[in-house]
């Protein structure tokens, strides 16, 4: 394993550390995978056939902050199969796969979680924005343009910070009152608000202490049929506007870190509180994230750093 300090951040820099996946069986100098004798030359990649990969800590501006994904750069499309076990292997919450399309600055986005693919990953969207600028895949500053399972999404590097340009989503679908109690008991909460999204559940609480304190019962949360459950409460700190938690033990992840797609239902349910169309979150997560919000329409543009913590290759083959 090379550690190297010369690294690129989205905001500020920060090391790498540079691994290969899989079996490292291939740095001793004892043998040779290519050698005839050595069964794992069948099931191996050769350098030639590795495939980079990187990790990613997006909506921070340090490493070990935010939330991390994995970022895997591919020349075409591969097999659905081989991406979701690649993202299990990386056990993130979520691992994006990138593959150029046709038109210039245009590539397809498919985001998995370690159990399942999902529709929508703001997070791991704008570290794959970020890879695709520090390893000089296109220009700077320039749009860049995803076609994913939730349509175009257009990023581009504004200054320091990286922005999205997301569906905005209204917590405006009714919630049975069985599952406000089912959320509420789980939670430990009472809710002043609650309301489902196209993918989410959205919680409000008075206390933003609440928010933070919380200790969910994430078996009871699981029996719960939903992407994720978001609790928020108005900020109570200089700079913040409104924090949240998301939790998602029925996709696979128990809290997220910092998610991107929930601030498309915060911002336009915080502008209709506050009569601001530019909010700034926070996500009281252990790792913690900021997400610079603005609404625009039915779109929200979703802003924030990017720090590269890790690099590597993929020494498997779709």
């Amino acid at each position: 394993m090379e550690v190297r300090n010369d690294s690129f951040a989205t905001g500020q820099t920060g090391g790498h550390v540079e691994k290969n996946l899989g079996l490292l069986l291939h740095a001793s100098s004892y043998f040779s995978l290519s050698s005839t004798w050595n069964p794992l030359s069948k099931i191996m990649a050769t350098p030639s056939q590795t495939i980079p990969i990187w990790q990613v800590d997006a909506f921070t501006e340090r490493a070990f902050g935010g939330n991390p994904a994995a970022i895997c750069l591919l020349d075409s499309a591969v097999d659905g199969e081989w991406m979701q076990q690649v993202a299990a292997e990386m056990n993130l919450a979520e691992t994006a796969f990138v593959v150029p399309s046709d038109a210039k600055d245009s590539f397809d986005l498919r985001w998995f979680t370690p159990t399942t693919e999902v529709d929508l990953c703001g997070h791991a969207t704008l570290a794959a924005t970020h890879v695709l600028i520090e390893q000089r895949r296109v220009e700077a500053n320039c749009p860049i343009r995803f076609q994913t399972r939730s349509g175009e999404l257009v990023c581009q590097q504004i200054g320091s910070k990286i922005a999205l340009d997301f569906p905005a989503t209204a917590a405006n679908e009714s919630l049975d009152p069985v599952v406000i109690d089912e959320c509420q008991s789980a939670l430990g909460i009472t809710a002043t608000f609650a309301a489902r999204t196209k993918f989410d559940i959205l919680l409000v609480v008075d206390d933003p202490q609440t928010v933070r304190e919380l200790k969910p019962n994430f078996m009871a949360l699981a029996n719960i049929v939903t992407r994720g459950i978001i609790v928020t409460a108005r900020g109570d700190e200089q700079g913040i506007d409104f924090i949240s938690r998301f939790f998602a033990p029925q996709s696979g992840i128990n809290e997220d870190p910092v998610t991107g797609s929930a601030h498309c239902c915060l911002a336009p349910y915080w502008y209709a509180c506050l009569g601001r169309d530019r909010l700034v979150g926070y996500q009281a997560s252990s790792r913690g994230g900021m997400v610079y919000t603005e609404l625009r329409g039915d779109r929200v543009q979703l802003s924030g750093n990017a720090v590269t913590v890790m690099e590597g290759r993929l020494w498997t083959t779709p």
